[in-house]
């Protein structure tokens, strides 16, 4: 089957066979992708979109110095506008702080050195707060499927790039759910790994939550995203949060054999906003599961309810302002009015506060463990619902916390 310019998936595996037939290139990959992006007009998925030229020039580069047995050889990928390529400008989402990177950690050197190409950085919510994709003085990326709806956040760029067929993969981060929501309301896949086990030194500041966020990958297929993962995994002695054990973690996938216990949330915990659509197609992946050998097993969702509501109603949030405090400096006026009310509701927590949160957590954790000894996995909605761009801005606060109840 013959890979078409203007609509050919860009999942790995059908890149791959373009490639192997000897009947496309990466170049010419590369310029499809660039058709694409003007063909789609002013969506507000790019921060900063590298010149073409410059693009295939790289990708000339990857064709010379690397066997095509390269991992990412010649896939095209966007990365958030927080994590930094060398040669290219980072901004967070606040434009006073745009600095061009001259080096860049761990995870970018890792796919560079595979064979990836870079097309450009994406739109995020302003320094990663926020599951809407609103909160950017760059715009808000074009909802794949309807611009009347938010694309997510705050990985918002990243989710639209792949799910509009403009890249292969991309990059984004992950504390609360910026990298999940987004993917689910463009229809891909998005894996948050556990924090720890991908190093944080290619993220600015290395990360403005750098005890719960993680890079976290965009994808078209659970396959493509575990590969990216699989890749970028790893010890880093630079990450002041890194995990040795990220270095033996098995992140292999294999065919479910026999039967699995899984869990879900009881009727009293399962929250649709009234979305009853929402509700039957969750519905639907719980009986897929069944289809597929897993027992249904009701769970008693507060301990992860709970949880989810310290992360905003606690002084968590204060562990951004240690960094963007900062990171701002005499700016903090051009901040966006959400970031900075938000920022400002976690300036007045104290230290007894801090502890007995953290304290709180720790039994929530073993509140989970327990639980979890009578399933294999959790499964939750990725959101309620979603919401319009007018609904948002009607309600800025409360219904993004909304959108977190099941990632949080």
């Amino acid at each position: 089957m013959t890979w078409s310019a203007k609509d050919g998936s860009l999942d790995f595996e059908t890149v791959r066979r373009a490639y192997a037939s000897g009947t496309v290139t990466p170049r010419d990959v590369i310029s499809a992708v660039y058709d694409r992006i003007a063909s789609r007009g002013e969506d507000h998925v790019w921060i900063h979109l590298v010149a073409r030229d410059d693009t295939l020039a790289a990708c000339d580069r990857v064709m010379r110095s690397l066997s095509r047995e390269a991992p990412l050889w010649g896939l095209p990928c966007a990365i958030k506008d927080n994590i930094e390529v060398p040669g290219l400008p980072s901004t967070s989402g606040f434009p006073p702080s745009c600095r061009v990177a001259t080096s860049t950690g761990q995870v970018m050197q890792r796919l560079l050195d595979a064979g990836a190409i870079v097309i450009g950085k994406t739109n995020m919510d302003q320094f990663a707060i926020g599951l809407v994709g609103t909160r950017s003085p760059y715009g808000t990326p074009r909802n794949v499927f309807d611009s009347r709806y938010i694309p997510g956040g705050s990985s918002s760029g990243s989710a639209v790039a792949v799910g509009a067929g403009l890249v292969s993969f991309a990059l984004g981060n992950d504390a609360a759910g910026s990298g999940r929501v987004p993917a689910a309301f463009a229809n891909i896949v998005g894996v948050k790994p556990t924090p720890g086990l991908v190093s944080n030194t290619a993220v600015v500041t290395g990360g403005t939550a750098r005890t719960l966020e993680t890079i976290s990958v965009f994808s078209l297929t659970v396959g493509d995203g575990m590969e990216v993962l699989r890749l970028i995994a790893g010890y880093d002695p630079e990450d002041l949060f890194s995990k040795r054990e990220a270095d033996a973690c098995d992140l292999s996938l294999a065919p479910l054999t026999g039967s699995f216990r899984f869990g879900i949330p009881s009727p009293e915990h399962l929250d649709f906003c009234q979305d009853t659509e929402a509700a039957g197609l969750f519905q639907k992946a719980v009986r897929q599961l069944e289809r597929l050998g897993g027992q249904c097993i009701q769970v008693d969702f507060t301990p992860f309810n709970t949880a989810q509501r310290l992360l905003y109603e606690g002084p968590f949030l204060a562990e951004r302002n240690a960094v963007i405090n900062a990171f701002v400096g005499a700016d903090r006026d051009k901040l966006h009015p959400v970031t900075r009310s938000i920022l400002a509701s976690a300036e007045n927590w104290t230290a007894v506060e801090t502890f007995a949160a953290i304290h709180r957590l720790a039994e929530l954790k073993r509140e989970a463990r327990r639980l979890f000894r009578t399933m294999d996995v959790l499964v939750v909605p990725t959101t309620p619902t979603i919401f319009t761009i007018a609904q948002i801005e009607a309600d800025l606060i409360a219904l993004n916390a909304k959108l977190g109840s099941y990632t949080n």
